[in-house]
């Protein structure tokens, strides 16, 4: 079987599994979830054995034209590259991994082959995204995994909060796909082609007519899926959906598109000076932004998500100075380390049994409890914070010139995590006893190439335009230095707040041993809002981010009032409209409708008095109007007669 042939079924299999996966999901639930896993693993393998074949060496590229459609075709291609082939590898294995992992996690929700089925659309999805060689079938997978990632943040339907993370994380990424869509369509009439082949070459030979525009407007896509700043609000909402699809969405899918669809385009970014501009004040403003954000947040998970917001704003600034080898190569690295956070914030919700979301300053006792996740967790957050030889290491150093400051912060709330989610000196709660295997055994499979990935960097020269991933002396020092800066500091900090506070929080315990974890986490959900209003967090006298950040705490836990001002800004006149608009249709154009259908109803009514049935009242009427008719006539008759 040809490489090519492989690579479409790489796709294709995750899609089979999510049709059967609907139309079994009723009749036959025991189907359920071998169609969840075992497509989506068969897609993995084949994904490595495509890597394997393509070896990092010469794109090979295939197309069939898909329709007709006038002067620019649209085709069914592929193009596959050591970019193309390495990320598909991490999408098949973080997509595994997150299957297996929910059979675990979602045993006895009602939903779960809805969910599933989904799940391995999504996946397929990006697989689409990742091989495809035309613009039109990429936007396919681009615009299926935002009504995917709709669905399923939505999943816990029932809180308010999912329903407003999934219409939220759904509208904010179509603001930026509007302007997306019209930049390709910039491109294919500047080039004529939506291949990507063809792009690139006519960007080589100077074919393109508005390359400012069109890269601004494709930037605006790129910023909505990746949640860059300013359209990056989205993501930290969309924790509110079950763990393992923040897992799904922020490792290997989703917000990887718009960093993965820079870097394959690249050069047509390169051709607008103004553009890389605005890509690296985008990176600066949000990794910086990000890093404090995360550092004030008591939510594991939305420490997390801002975590993921900075590291793609550290891949932004790599493609921002034309290094897309250093970018794709830390949005590898990242995506292996994120799956294992989140995975095992997963593990760590479970165990908590907190009142809240997953409020760190109401843990305690956990890594005794849980010792897979303790140990992945602690690897992984070593990896985050750049601290060698951890695959972040290797990769972050790569792109470290991008964002030194970002390093110490990334530092400080990896740390921070660590500290009061493994540390913390909250109250003990119930013990729910072994977790799951399924949900345990993934962690170390991803702690894997967490550990060793940034050890092949040497290796894989060839598979990222020949740039050499070997860290030098200079970063390396630098980027070690940084992560010990901000992980030392954060660490005193915590001791110096932990003895003033005395004693540990006071926070009480909602969850009952043995109860499945998304069971928890749903829960966890809808208590804690109606503790604390949000599921930001609760504030914590010994959280060493309320220190550090000073008067800037109050700001950076609410991601510096960015929603607030998008609400006085788009929200509050959008709605306003939407009352005058119901005021004229009510007032105005509904007082004409009815004011017609009275006048026809009274007609009707005096029409209607004048059918007595009576033969005498009909003759008397029409003498009366052959009467009326008369002397109308002569009337008339001498009018005329006179004139």
């Amino acid at each position: 079987m040809t490489t090519t042939t492989l690579a479409a079924l790489v796709p294709l299999l995750p899609f089979l599994g999510a049709a059967a996966g609907l139309l079994l999901g009723r009749t036959a639930p025991g189907f359920v979830r071998p169609l969840a896993v075992l497509p989506t693993l068969a897609a993995a393998l084949l994904a490595v054995v495509v890597a394997v074949r393509q070896g990092g060496g010469r794109p090979i590229d295939a197309a069939t034209q898909l329709t007709p459609t006038g002067s620019v075709p649209i085709d069914l291609a592929l193009h596959l590259d050591g970019f193309a082939v390495l990320v598909a590898v991490l999408v098949g294995l973080v997509a595994t991994c997150v299957q297996v992992y929910s059979t675990a996690y979602l045993k006895n929700d009602a939903r779960y082959p809805s969910y599933a089925a989904l799940v391995s659309l999504f996946t397929s999805a990006m697989l689409l995204v990742v091989y495809s060689g035309d613009l039109m079938v990429l936007l396919i997978g681009w615009e299926i995994m935002g009504i995917c990632s709709y669905f399923l943040v939505g999943h816990y339907w029932e809180t308010p909060e999912a329903r407003a993370a999934s219409l939220k994380a759904f509208l904010v990424t179509k603001l930026g796909d509007v302007p997306f869509l019209i930049g390709l369509f910039a491109l294919a009439v500047d080039t004529g082609t939506f291949r990507i082949t063809g792009i690139l070459a006519a960007v080589t030979n100077g074919g393109l007519d508005h390359p400012t525009l069109t890269a601004l407007l494709l930037l605006a896509g790129v910023a909505g899926k990746s949640a860059q700043f300013p359209l990056h609000t989205w993501l930290p909402d969309a924790m509110a959906g079950p763990t393992p699809v923040s897992a799904l969405i922020h490792a290997a899918t989703m917000v990887a598109a718009g960093i993965y669809f820079v870097a394959r385009l690249l050069p047509v970014f390169a051709a607008s000076g103004a553009a890389l501009v605005v890509l690296a004040v985008m990176a600066a403003v949000t990794m910086t932004g990000s890093g404090l954000a995360a550092l004030a947040q008591d939510d594991i998970k939305r420490v997390l998500a801002y975590s993921t917001i900075g590291q793609l704003g550290y891949m932004s600034g790599a493609l921002a100075v034309g290094d897309r080898g250093a970018a794709v190569f830390h949005l590898l690295s990242h995506g292996a380390f994120k799956a294992v956070l989140f995975l095992a914030a997963g593990v760590v919700i479970h165990a908590a049994g907190t009142n809240s979301l997953a409020a760190m300053s109401r843990m305690g006792g956990l890594a005794k409890r849980i010792p897979d996740a303790y140990w992945t967790m602690t690897v992984a957050l070593l990896a985050l914070a750049a601290i060698p030889p951890f695959a972040g290491f290797f990769s972050k150093e790569a792109v470290l010139v991008a964002g030194l400051a970002a390093a110490v912060l990334t530092a400080a709330y990896a740390t921070r995590l660590w500290l009061l989610a493994f540390r913390g000196r909250g109250p003990q709660a119930p013990d729910h006893g072994r977790q799951p295997v399924a949900m345990t055994s993934v962690l170390w499979v991803l702690a894997v190439p967490t550990i060793t990935f940034g050890l092949t960097a040497g290796a894989l020269t060839g598979w990222f335009d020949g740039h050499s991933l070997t860290p030098s002396l200079t970063t390396a020092v630098l980027s070690t230095g940084a992560g010990l800066v901000g992980g030392l500091v954060t660490y005193g900090t915590w001791r110096h707040t932990t003895a003033r506070a005395g004693r540990p929080p006071v926070g009480a315990v909602a969850a009952h041993p043995g109860a499945e974890p998304a069971l928890v986490e749903a829960e966890a959900i809808a208590s804690h809002t109606a503790a604390y209003g949000t599921i930001a967090g609760a504030p914590d006298p010994s959280d060493p981010g309320r220190l550090l950040l000073g008067p800037l705490h109050r700001h950076a836990v609410t991601g510096f009032h960015l929603d607030a001002l998008y609400t006085a800004l788009f929200v509050r006149p959008v709605q306003a409209a939407a009352r005058l608009v119901r005021f004229l249709d009510r007032e105005v154009v509904d007082t004409y409708v009815r004011g017609s259908g009275s006048i026809a109803r009274g007609l009707g009514t005096a029409v209607r008095r004048t059918q007595t049935g009576n033969v005498q009242t009909y003759l008397g009427a029409l003498l009366a109007g052959t009467l009326v008719l008369a002397i109308a006539a002569v009337v008339l008759a001498n009018v005329y007669a006179g004139a």
